[in-house]
């Protein structure tokens, strides 16, 4: 069985892909102890995957894969984007709930925002890295509306002032499942699903 380093110590990441990918073994961050942390420095999120999947696949010597994503708001010109993990800065540090300070400094700053207006949508960018330096990136996307006040208790970040386009309900209060079979990062997963095959045959793993 081919064996791939997610690179997170994201454990609901490290399930999500193992959930989407079969056949393959995911293992994350937390088998290589010594793996370096990566800055995300890129102004893409396709920029800062591919960063983070190269370091991981030079390091473990294993095909890595990686991804970043985030809320892109219309309202706030599509920010917080590539910045949504850091958008609440020192704030976010120093209450030591950075997704809960996060999520609160954007409902603040679209508090004047009516309700038709507050269109968003999570956007990922996810790379595949082989340690002889093929590479691929892959992207999905999930569109929806902000509400002004968190719901559900499932997911991460932004999810629970999220409603997904088609959905009543915030990405916090759908089931893993349901969540996957729409979300930006399954969808991007899925894409990359397809092509892992034959990138592995090509590539020299």
């Amino acid at each position: 069985m081919t064996r791939i380093v997610l690179a997170t110590r994201n454990a609901g990441k490290i399930a999500e892909l193992r959930r989407i990918l079969d056949g393959v073994e995911v293992v994350g961050l937390e088998e290589f102890p010594q793996a370096p942390d990566v800055p995300e420095t890129e102004s893409t999120f396709a920029g800062n995957a591919l960063l983070k999947a190269r370091a991981i696949a030079a390091h473990t010597g294993l095909p890595a894969v990686a991804d970043d994503s985030g809320l892109c708001v219309d309202a706030l010109n599509g920010m917080p984007g590539v910045l949504s993990a850091r958008w609440s800065g020192r704030l976010g540090s120093a209450t030591g709930d950075k997704d809960r300070a996060n999520l609160e400094l954007v409902l603040d700053q679209i508090a004047d925002v009516a309700p038709g207006l507050r269109g968003a949508h999570f956007a990922c960018a996810a790379a595949l890295v082989l340690p002889d330096g093929t590479e691929r990136v892959v992207e999905g996307r999930m569109t929806g509306q902000l509400i002004d006040a968190p719901r559900g208790t499932g997911g991460f970040g932004y999810d629970p002032i999220f409603v997904p386009d088609g959905e009543s309900r915030t990405s916090a209060e759908l089931s893993p499942e349901e969540k996957d079979a729409i979300s930006h990062r399954g969808k991007a997963f899925r894409v990359l699903a397809e092509i892992l095959p034959e990138v592995l045959a090509t590539g020299s793993v």
